[in-house]
């Protein structure tokens, strides 16, 4: 081992250490220094006990080490609990790093997909494609929801004592939700009025993705109906936009791995691990149903783009575990782009359309975790679902994925909207709010999978997808 790798592990060692003594030790220690050197201190030390081991003493591939800072994040939570929830900034520094490229990317990318298709028609091949994936995603994995929770039966056996303290600890949040949720209710004339932008400038201030999708294919549209002297420096202008945010998901892609230790090590240290075990039938139901659809995916891209299912996995794989440890498909949005373009194949003029747009309506985990989650709620009341209730849920769930993708906090909204339809107490949210926050990054993987899956899959029947050699 050359003298440099020795002083780097060297350094490691010693980091790691003060890491985890200075974490170990109660607040008391710490008396008369001031909370905020304390903490700037110690999370500086183990982001550089994490750079000495990603960047140093090993060489890693990326997805390598977006893997192993999950896991030591997982670790650190567990150890340290709520001391290691200090580290979060570095994973929200991450997080609002790529989705300050999401508006200009998805702007950019759409316009230029857009225009170059120059065929409406196509447009609208592409457009009725997605729409019936999508919608024909989402009710079938709320169908699997629902087939497990009747199967499992997760809701009972379910301690009085337990369901009690539940409801206690968690009915302030639920009402929470619940009243947020109801102020959010749109009429579907509402839903699709509230897509056109007043002012698209507004639309892309704020943030209003369904806004800026629709403004940005009206745009696209347009330069294809005048003279192309005219539109192209409006496309080479957007085209160059375009290469700079793929440019900066390169950069920040880099910093995954931190900023996924940062986020799990987050999650774990506030809710912990235990609750899982209380609500270890309703969680694994959830869970298994889940897995079920990240194994389906790369199966139907397999039978009907003509992709390995191995090679597709590992593809996709960095915008899954983005996706996973941000619990956000807008956020992870920029680094699917990436991989279906340059990894899986994907032509750019589907991408920009099915992408975006999947990262607003799509919502496949959701739709899944709305089935089990409704069943559950209904067995802990103990009311009774019979086969006219539970196809209301799945046509419910399903059209409220569309219904409500333009509003705040949409996996609680399709919820209430579910539980309103069949006549099961909203207070009921209270019971499953205690592991929400850890099922919602496996419910957002199989979102971000269901889109690249889409793309992939609508690509390959336009004649758009182009596959790496080899692959």
């Amino acid at each position: 081992m050359s003298s440099i790798d020795m002083r780097s592990l060297i350094l490691f060692a010693v980091s790691a250490v003060l890491s985890i003594v200075l974490y170990s030790l109660p607040a008391e220690s710490f008396a008369g220094i001031n909370p905020s050197f304390v903490q700037l201190v110690r999370g500086a030390l183990i982001i550089f006990t994490l750079y000495l081991l990603f960047e140093k003493l090993f060489k890693m591939e990326l997805h390598t080490k977006i893997l192993l800072g999950m896991a030591l994040g997982a670790l650190a939570g567990w150890l340290f609990r709520e001391s290691i929830v200090e580290i979060k900034p570095v994973g929200t520094a991450f997080i609002r790093l790529i989705q300050m490229i999401v508006v200009p990317l998805v702007l950019s990318s759409l316009i230029t997909g857009t225009a170059s298709l120059g065929d409406v028609n196509k447009m609208k091949r592409i457009g009725s494609k997605t729409l019936t994936y999508y919608l024909l995603s989402t009710a079938f994995a709320i169908t699997i929801g629902l087939v497990l929770a009747n199967v499992i039966q997760p809701g009972t056996g379910l301690n009085p004592e337990v369901k009690a303290e539940l409801l206690q600890n968690y009915s302030g949040m639920a009402d929470q939700k619940v009243s947020s949720a109801q102020e959010n209710q749109v009429s579907p004339v509402d839903t699709f009025l509230n897509m056109i932008p007043k002012n698209p400038f507004d639309a892309l201030g704020s943030g209003s993705m369904l806004q800026i999708i629709f403004f940005a294919i009206f745009v696209g549209i347009a330069l294809t109906m005048i003279s192309r002297e005219k539109a192209r420096p409006v496309l080479a202008f957007f085209e160059g936009v375009d290469e700079v945010m793929i440019k900066i998901v390169t950069i920040a892609i880099e910093l995954a791995p931190y900023g996924v230790f940062a986020l799990i090590a987050d999650a774990i240290g506030v809710f912990g691990i235990d609750i899982l075990a209380v609500l270890a039938k309703y969680t694994v139901t959830v869970a298994f149903g889940l897995v079920i659809m990240l194994i389906i995916y790369p199966t139907i891209a397999s039978r009907f783009a003509g992709v390995k299912v191995s090679q597709f996995l590992e593809d996709i794989r960095p915008a899954q575990l983005i996706a996973f440890s941000s619990s956000s498909s807008g956020a992870t949005l920029p680094v699917t782009m990436e991989v279906a373009d340059e990894k899986v194949g994907v032509s750019n003029e589907v991408s920009s359309f099915v992408l975006p747009l999947g990262a607003t309506v799509n919502m496949d985990g959701t739709a899944l975790y709305q089935g089990v989650a409704t069943v559950f709620i209904a067995q802990v009341y103990g009311i009774p679902l019979d086969i006219s209730a539970q196809l209301t849920i799945v046509l419910t769930a399903t059209l409220a994925s569309i219904g409500t993708a333009a509003a705040p906090g949409v996996g609680m909204i399709m919820l209430v909207m579910v539980l309103q339809q069949v006549g099961i107490p909203l207070e009921g949210i209270a019971l499953i709010l205690a592991v929400d926050r850890l099922l919602d990054m496996i419910r957002t993987t199989v979102n971000v999978t269901s889109d690249v899956t889409a793309a992939t899959l609508i690509a390959a029947s336009v004649g758009q997808l182009k596959r790496p050699e080899g692959a």
